[in-house]
């Protein structure tokens, strides 16, 4: 419901973005309230909340062998809404999903809308979920039909468009512009000019990573964590370019680690940029919170990505340097600075989900250093049951109706 006399009404399948308890005193009795975003800072309704609902669920039922509960009718009725409302036919000619800003974790103004590849390779990693929950009945079966389909469009345009390594950012350098029909190479019409200083020395000549966002005549050069570590774990991203992603934080270890893990995204926007982007909001500043401040929950995406890669050494080195540090500073939300080196000016101490950290890698390092426990939430290559891998197909036209997606657990 939007503001009074002017009802809105959400499309069935949106999941609430938290709740609140109200406590009837007299009759001594509490009451759960959901939030769609109607009080949230922005008022903007979250899309990553249902995705993660379906990601924890497919988690759940892998690690602990139960069904029962992703077989409740209510379970699969919830699956079905979020994802028909998320590949619901429109007015967009890509199989992205169109977003607004702040309706993800990052959820302030921070230019992160369009196709924000947080977004992104979230809905990939819940499209893939979906099917290894899906019920083999025909509600089921018509679901999982339209995911396979989309999951082969979706997984082409990110590979291409999304994708930057050194080539690929020369390529860019060196593009042609007002470029028409199917021939064109600078397909959305990106201008050079537009490339950002920092990025050039920012690449390495080993390394890649999916950047920030794709969409008419504008491309984000931003680093961001948590997309690139579910890019690997769903595997959107190839072998290849998830060894590159690994090479990239390796090579860039100062500014995407620095003294605390990890950099939500990099670098900050400050001056002129920041007062256009963020409206000047006090609470992103340079190096702050969503600006390219450090966030040790981002830890855990980080151990699983670099394990599944075979890189573990990583993810102890950055282990230890949150030990050395969380909990003398009290369990921070965040940490600003470009190295992470100061507790968030506005960090709330005591932090659950930074106290999460301990519990699970430092009482219990070996759990998820235990490469078993990590195929919870990760996915092997997808192959298709005609025999043809994703990593196979350049362009790819649709799958018939009668072809349906195999996951291998």
């Amino acid at each position: 419901m939007g503001e009074k006399g002017r009802p809105i009404h959400l499309g069935a399948g949106v999941m609430p973005a938290s709740f609140k308890v109200l406590h009837d005193p007299v009759k001594n009795y509490e009451t759960i309230i959901a939030d769609f975003g109607e009080c949230a800072i922005g008022r903007v309704a979250p899309i990553d909340s249902g995705f993660w609902w379906i990601i924890l669920l497919r988690a759940y039922t892998k690690s602990t062998g139960d069904t029962s509960l992703a077989e409740l009718p209510e379970c699969q009725r919830g699956i079905r809404l979020i994802l028909t409302l998320c590949l619901s036919e429109a007015f967009d000619t890509f199989p992205t999903l169109l977003c607004a800003d702040g309706c993800c974790m990052i959820d302030r103004r921070m230019g992160v809308y369009e196709y924000p590849i947080e977004i992104q390779a979230l809905f990939f990693m819940a499209l893939r979920c979906a099917l290894y929950l899906l019920k083999n009945d025909d509600e089921g079966k018509e679901c999982a039909d339209r995911i396979s389909k989309h999951l082969h469009a979706l997984s082409y345009h990110k590979r291409s468009f999304f994708w930057l390594d050194i080539k690929q950012l020369n390529n860019i350098y060196r593009y042609k512009t007002e470029e028409y029909s199917h021939t064109a190479v600078n397909k959305f019409n990106v201008m050079p000019d537009s490339l950002p200083d920092w990025v050039f020395d920012f690449m390495p000549t080993r390394g890649g990573y999916f950047i920030g966002n794709v969409s008419p005549a504008r491309m984000d050069f931003r680093w961001f964590c948590l997309s690139n570590c579910i890019a690997i774990l769903s595997s959107l991203a190839t072998p290849e370019q998830a060894s590159a992603i690994m090479d990239l934080i390796e090579s860039r270890w100062e500014e995407l680690v620095g003294e605390m893990p990890l950099k939500i995204c990099y670098p900050a926007m400050e001056s002129h940029e920041w007062r256009i982007v963020t409206g000047c909001d006090p609470k992103n500043t340079g190096w702050s919170y969503h600006n390219g401040g450090s966030w040790p929950v981002l830890l855990w995406l980080l151990t699983a990505a670099c394990i599944k890669s075979g890189r573990p050494q990583l993810a102890r080195r950055a282990t230890e340097l949150a030990e050395a540090r969380l909990l003398k500073d009290h369990w921070p939300e965040y940490c600003d600075g470009k190295l992470g080196r100061y507790i968030g000016k506005q960090a709330r101490k005591n932090q659950t989900w930074s106290i999460f950290i301990r519990h699970e890698h430092f009482q219990n390092k070996y759990i998820l250093f235990n490469i078993s426990l990590c195929s919870f939430i990760q996915f092997t290559n997808h192959k298709y049951n005609f025999g043809e891998t994703f990593d196979a197909l350049l362009l790819p036209p649709l799958l018939d109706s009668s072809c349906t997606a195999t996951i291998e657990p």
